[in-house]
């Protein structure tokens, strides 16, 4: 009886410290349910280190000379990647914020299951004093945080920070956020992304992989399977890679579609962005081959807008019905041009006098609310290019009002344009460009920057078969 007591004596009196230990104090910004030690870690590092953002680490890299952090500097982020079911190893990303991320540095450490300790939107606080900003395999671009460095015939990597440097370094809050992923086309996701948790809706794997597993057994690390989203007439891609130790790697791909939520990531040589799962619970596709997209038929298409330049008069100043032909800076325009029977515009620096050439030629407007799925398609060709700051850029606006080019909105938009490698004055095809999210009047501009005495940036380009396709 007189043991039964002592222990009942013995629990209460843990039971009393733990849940004072629990409490927070005035005195701390962090709750001490972390653990004592490493709650005076944290404490210590707030009140004496200057804390930097993720950009600004990422800063302190220069490609290939990984920089030893000497001063007490520390940087704040949420985990936005899982080992827990193996596809990512030794490793985790922090993000710099639970929602709205706009950058992600990669952590390196000798630990597995680390999603133990770090996970995800857990905040952490890492203390940067005597570690190294790197990458882990030079070129790869992706910043590291690492513990050491070595050095070989490619260059100086980062090294995994090990466990016992880990404890003293990585130092945890008490708080775990839920993160919002930041919802992404695939033509949008870039190299700042790599970190950063996404979400890609309407997505779907590629016809060809229906039937197959995430991960293909006759290839020894890692797997790469064709997502797919339909853009009008087309489908954007994008790789989704599986590791061969993930424990869903046998799992079957959905073949339906629907929403994913992934990290991106980039392959082993750091030559292709990709993303990669933390769970299978991250992905909402549905398992019904009738749910996946269908493509717009060309069939139902009619041509909106069409300019093919053949009405030009050669070498003068361009002059279309409705178009803007602007000089931002210098004194030339674009010039009406003719060869062997077919015309087109064309913007040419060479000989103008002027240290700067900046010229705008400018479609009419044209009416995105009349119809439906509007696409955007002409042919670009230049001769003499010898710098890629000799420049054709493509925008969009919807709030220019036919005169004042330097007062509107501009948004660039993608496309495909000659360049350099391309042959001279053979037209290239942009592609089709998606514009039905805009609505209102819609104008097109085609900006050329150049120079006409600076003979690396004296270069042409010239514009044909502009058309605007669309439903009804």
């Amino acid at each position: 009886m007189k043991t039964n007591k002592l222990l009942m004596l013995t629990l209460s009196i843990v039971a009393l410290f733990t849940i004072t230990s629990c409490v927070e104090d005035d005195d701390y910004t962090v709750p001490t349910s972390i653990g004592n030690e490493e709650n005076e870690k944290l404490q210590d590092l707030l009140a004496t280190g200057t804390e930097l953002t993720i950009s600004e680490v990422k800063a302190l890299y220069s490609e290939g000379t990984p920089y030893e952090v000497e001063s007490n500097l520390y940087v704040k982020g949420y985990v936005s990647s899982s080992d827990q079911t193996g596809n990512f190893y030794k490793e985790f990303f922090i993000q710099d914020s639970p929602t709205d991320p706009t950058n992600a540095l990669k952590v390196i450490i000798d630990q597995v299951d680390s999603y133990n300790q770090f996970n995800l939107g857990r905040e952490v606080y890492i203390n940067l004093q005597g570690l190294f900003i790197g990458e882990e395999r030079v070129g790869n671009g992706i910043i590291t945080i690492g513990g050491d460095t070595e050095t070989d015939q490619y260059g100086t990597t980062v090294l995994r920070i090990n466990e016992v440097l880990a404890k003293e370094k990585i130092l945890r809050s008490a708080v775990t956020e839920t993160l919002s992923p930041l919802t992404v086309a695939f033509s949008q996701i870039n190299n700042n992304h790599v970190g950063i948790l996404v979400k890609v809706e309407n997505v779907e794997f590629a016809d060809d992989e229906l039937g197959l597993n995430y991960f293909d057994p006759t290839q020894a690390f890692d797997t790469q399977r064709t997502l797919q989203t339909c853009v009008g007439l087309n489908y954007n891609t994008f790789i989704l890679e599986t590791s061969s130790f993930a424990s869903f790697k046998d799992y079957s791909l959905p073949e339906g579609n629907g929403d994913l939520v992934a990290v991106v990531n980039k392959t082993y040589d750091g030559s292709t962005l990709v993303l990669a799962l933390n769970s299978t619970d991250d992905v909402a596709i549905t398992d019904d081959v009738n749910d996946r997209c269908v493509l717009l038929d060309p069939n139902d298409f009619v041509t909106i807008f069409n300019e093919d330049f053949q009405t030009v008069t050669n070498n003068t100043d361009l002059d279309l019905t409705g178009w803007t032909n602007f000089a931002e800076e210098g004194g030339w325009v674009w010039r009406e041009k003719t060869y062997d029977g077919n015309g087109y515009a064309e913007f040419s620096t060479y000989n103008s006098g002027d240290d700067v050439n900046i010229a705008w030629m400018i479609t009419p407007g044209i009416d995105m609310d009349a119809q439906d799925n509007e696409f955007l398609n002409f042919k670009s060709a230049q001769h003499h290019l010898d710098s890629p700051e000799n420049t054709l850029e493509i925008f969009v606006s919807t709030d220019y009002d036919g005169s004042n080019v330097l007062d509107a909105t501009w948004e660039p938009i993608s496309a495909t344009i000659a360049t350099q490698s391309n042959s001279w004055y053979d037209f290239v095809d942009s592609g089709l460009i998606d514009l039905s999210e805009y609505t209102g009047m819609l104008y097109v501009a085609f900006k050329v920057t150049g120079s006409g005495t600076d003979t690396q940036l004296d270069g042409a380009y010239q514009i044909d078969d502009v058309s605007i396709i669309a439903t009804n």
